[in-house]
């Protein structure tokens, strides 16, 4: 049984969702698997759900060497796009999104999804930038190396993998919270994208 690890204060009473999704490498690019993890409390990769989906484009072979390793013959039984779309909206809706380099997500769900609408977007990938200074690389894998962060939780994935880098993202999201003890203030403003951030109130002149 996996042991629940620590949960960041300032993640109190707020619902996440963490989420990672690979691509098929045609453009516009077609989502073949999506992790995602609720996140409501202390949590295990337990609560990890994910999904294969069987593009209508053929996934392009460069990704498949270079990337994520899903060919077409592992996707040949899966259901399409529509067939889970409502299953997917569902774990995300009302929940604050939660990604490493986040923008890329928001995108492609975004085009997945019309209906969609994060009240918030943390980005992990901004987060660390402005926690961990001046480092040679913010990769996903880099920022584990970094942190010292175990992800052996997540069994039979690896890197590029969308179960694999959704947990590695929600270890990192704890690790940086925990740092340099972040309340909830302090998170959205170094993490939220910029869409989803009040805009500051100008300093001096005549009113």
């Amino acid at each position: 049984m996996t042991a629940v690890l620590p949960f960041p204060n300032a993640l109190h009473d707020r619902r996440l969702v963490v989420v990672d999704v690979e691509g098929n490498g045609q453009n516009p690019p077609e989502i073949i698997e999506i992790a995602v993890l609720p996140v409501d409390g202390p949590t295990t990769p337990a609560a990890l759900r994910s999904w294969l989906i069987k593009p209508r484009r053929p996934v392009a072979p460069l990704v498949t060497r270079k990337v994520h390793g899903i060919g077409n013959a592992d996707l040949a039984d899966c259901p399409s796009w529509n067939e889970v779309a409502e299953e997917i909206h569902d774990q995300l809706r009302g929940r604050v999104l939660v990604a490493h380099n986040a923008t890329v997500e928001r995108r492609v769900l975004a085009a997945h999804l019309p209906d969609w609408n994060p009240p918030l977007i943390l980005d992990t990938l901004r987060l660390a930038k402005s926690v961990w200074r001046g480092l040679n690389s913010y990769a996903l894998d880099k920022l584990i190396e970094r942190g010292q962060l175990d992800t052996g939780a997540v069994s039979g994935q690896g890197y590029h993998r969308a179960g694999y880098d959704m947990w590695a993202a929600w270890r990192l999201l704890c690790a940086l919270i925990t740092d340099v003890g972040l309340d909830w203030p302090g998170l959205v403003e170094a993490a939220g994208l910029s869409e989803f951030l009040p805009t500051p109130e100008p300093e001096g002149g005549l009113w």
